[in-house]
């Protein structure tokens, strides 16, 4: 069966600034990103239905009665039962949502045409930011589970501490940790091909290092939190998600945080995730263009692709950083930086995209890579879709 994961307008618009850079299927919750779950459950390869300015990169393959899924929804047993049920012409509803079908992507405006079936269980969702990291959790426990079924883990230092099931530590092919404590009491702990978990670092489970990623020197992790392919990583970290192809190499502290891909995080930088009055924390968000309540006590920073701090940087509780931006100097920033912006607490000035494409260059050629025309072309939509937020 073709697979097609379609974007929800509504929800693509409440992940930004995360989805102005990828479909929704591209987020990543738990080890593995939405599609990369799909992919696993249906075994298959999924395809997507997204942005026109993003299927350069992002591409969609359609044939005739494709089985399309809502891309906010991430797989179980249930749901992967259901949409295998489908015929042609059948949809999956919920609380008169669209949740699957097969049919067209003509389908996904015009839904009269489909035999609607609604379904009652709960769905597990990414339907806001701070979701991300909220069932973080949840989402590391079922894609350790799918990942590690039937396979047995590399063998493991002896000079590694493992407190709690030692069945809940999984390192595959080339990764490596030496004296380092490793905490399964709260949850698995997954180390990814040619990951290295470096000498004294604690980490609590949940957690995931993805391939190629390093936890530095006494690195200090509380779960549930993962750590995308690609990645450097140090200092203190709770709850928190970072895509991947970011760092994060020095001390300082981040909470209940979602950092995209290509950031950077200079030394000693720090995130609030705790309002001094306890209150609940707002964030920024772009449909509405104004901050939302989160419903929650604890929430951080939202950083989108291509963005970095400089040294000492002070990231005030629950504040959204947009995609390319550069962020430096004393003080607190405003708690919304619009994508491309360039300053500090003294104020921001546009970013323009040939600077940032010199840098960003550079930083692909470190890690062996190109950065393409294709990125460009979206980075160069991105920046046209967000002038209204720069004032430009």
């Amino acid at each position: 069966m073709n697979v097609i994961l379609f974007d929800n307008p509504e929800i693509r618009k409440n992940l930004l600034p995360l989805t102005y850079t990828r479909p929704v299927a591209g987020i990543r919750a738990g080890i593995l990103t939405i599609k990369e779950k799909w992919d696993l459950w249906l075994k298959t390869s999924c395809s997507y239905y997204t942005q026109a300015y993003l299927s350069d990169k992002f591409k969609l393959v359609e044939k005739e009665n494709s089985l399309f899924i809502s891309s906010q929804i991430c797989p179980d047993k249930k749901i992967t039962e259901a949409v295998n049920s489908l015929r042609p012409g059948q949809a999956l509803f919920k609380n008169n949502n669209l949740i699957a079908f097969i049919g067209s992507s003509e389908n996904i405006k015009n839904q009269g045409s489909l035999n609607k079936v609604e379904i009652t269980f709960p769905l597990f969702e990414i339907n806001n930011v701070w979701d991300i990291f909220q069932k973080n959790g949840e989402a590391l426990l079922s894609d350790f589970e799918i990942l590690t079924s039937g396979k047995e883990s590399q063998s493991i230092s002896s000079t590694v501490v493992i407190i709690g099931d030692k069945n809940l530590v999984f390192f595959e092919k080339g990764a490596k940790a030496e004296a380092c404590i490793l905490n399964t009491t709260g949850g698995p702990i997954y180390i990814g091909k040619e990951a290295e978990i470096m000498e004294g670092s604690a980490i609590r489970g949940p957690f995931a290092l993805c391939e190629h990623s390093s936890l530095k020197l006494n690195s200090k992790i509380y779960g549930p939190t993962t750590v995308g392919p690609h990645c450097k990583i140090g200092g203190e970290i709770n709850n928190c998600v970072i895509f991947g192809y970011s760092n994060k190499a020095h001390d300082g502290f981040i909470g209940n945080s979602v950092i995209g891909e290509w950031c950077n995080l200079g030394a000693d930088s720090n995130s609030s995730n705790l309002k001094n009055n306890y209150g609940n924390v707002k964030l920024f968000n772009y449909a509405k263009n104004k901050s939302v309540d989160t419903g929650l006590q604890f929430c951080g920073l939202i950083m989108g692709d291509y963005s970095k701090s400089g040294i000492n940087t002070m990231f005030n509780t629950g504040t959204v950083v947009g995609v390319g931006a550069n962020v430096f100097g004393g003080g607190f920033p405003v708690t919304f930086i619009p994508d491309f912006s360039w300053g500090s607490s003294q104020g921001f000035q546009t970013y323009k995209q040939d600077k940032l494409f010199e840098t960003t260059a550079k930083v692909f050629e470190r890690r062996g890579l190109k950065f393409g025309d294709a990125e460009k072309r979206i980075l160069n939509e991105v920046f046209r879709l967000t002038a209204e937020y720069r004032n430009d």
